[in-house]
């Protein structure tokens, strides 16, 4: 997408939690769904924690139709049910074509969840003392956010006017913790230009980033690139794709799946994933339920814990 605001400040990364909201939506009927033989990951029976994800590039709130509607998409939202989403895409006072609102803050409102926003670019108040215009990507977690931080990959600013790769945030990464297991959950919007150079140096930046952390990890975002892009394949070495089978771009009549939902080997199973079929968003959302293990492929923690006010971000 085409981004027409220039800065060359670097943002700084917004963790806020969730107020309380309601509202109610049916459930929306998958496309697809493909599951190990077992029904369980690994064909292991299935001893783990449960944990619903889902990622999803909002357009900016816009729909396949290119009008803003926030509504819209938070039934869609809604109705995927799911306890951790990474978003992609995300405005908050970025500009007119989504109202100059936070859309992070009000999603999270809305699904009573709690939000960690990591922006791209953070530019200056279009007037003295307002917001600050970002855009980046999201996480919204059902459960409590721990810590957070906005690691930089590499990038090509498309707010420069003759930009050169070079580090900058937008890798958002929080930690949730599942009925006492501390899960590291990741968010990227990789380029989308048709060279794959800059993609290559995001995917070598994902993966040195994420191997400083331990325990169960999840990958979720907008790839801009397919499963089987030779700069995808060093992310097959460590992560396994839960493979929905089905496309998800463009949301009317897709043609290809750039969306993903990734895993840890051996630390979180996939038992299955789908797509769901909406035109909130010009992408389709990928949805997983997965079961994650502990060390020593342990179920973690003694019971349930209730969704918490968040710490500070580290």
């Amino acid at each position: 997408m085409s981004l027409r605001r220039r800065s060359s400040r670097v943002p700084q990364l917004l963790l806020a939690a969730s107020l309380m909201g309601a509202l109610l939506a049916p459930p929306a009927a998958a496309a697809s769904a493909h599951r190990s033989p077992s029904g369980e990951p690994g064909g292991t029976g299935g001893r783990g924690l449960p944990l619903r994800v889902a990622t999803y590039n909002i357009h900016a709130g816009a729909g396949m139709d290119g009008a803003f509607d926030l509504d819209r998409q938070t039934a869609e939202l809604l109705s995927l049910k799911a306890d951790v989403i990474g978003l992609q895409e995300v405005d908050r006072h970025w500009g007119s074509r989504s109202e100059w609102r936070d859309l992070a803050g009000e999603l999270a409102r809305r699904l009573r969840m709690h939000v960690s926003f990591a922006p791209i670019y953070s530019l200056d108040p279009a007037e003295p003392g307002g917001p600050r215009a970002e855009y980046g990507v999201a996480v919204l977690s059902r459960h409590r956010i721990v810590s957070a931080e906005n690691h930089e990959i590499t990038r090509l600013s498309t707010q420069d006017p003759d930009p050169v790769p070079a580090p900058a945030p937008g890798f958002g990464e929080v930690v949730v913790r599942v009925r006492g297991l501390p899960v590291h959950v990741y968010v990227t919007h990789l380029d989308y230009r048709p060279d794959p150079a800059v993609r290559v140096a995001q995917v070598a930046d994902t993966r040195r980033i994420m191997a400083e952390d331990r325990g169960p990890k999840i990958l979720l975002g907008d790839f801009n690139a397919e499963p089987a892009a030779p700069e995808l394949a060093p992310l097959w070495r460590e992560l396994a794709d839960a493979d929905p089978g089905a496309p998800t771009f463009p949301a009317q009549d897709p043609v290809k799946r750039i969306d993903f939902v990734t895993v840890s080997k051996n630390r979180v199973g996939v038992r299955r994933a789908w797509v769901p079929e909406s035109l909130a968003s010009d992408h389709r959302a990928v949805v997983a339920d997965l079961l994650l293990r502990g060390d020593g492929g342990a179920e973690a923690g003694a019971g349930a814990t209730e969704p918490g006010p968040m710490s500070p971000g580290r």
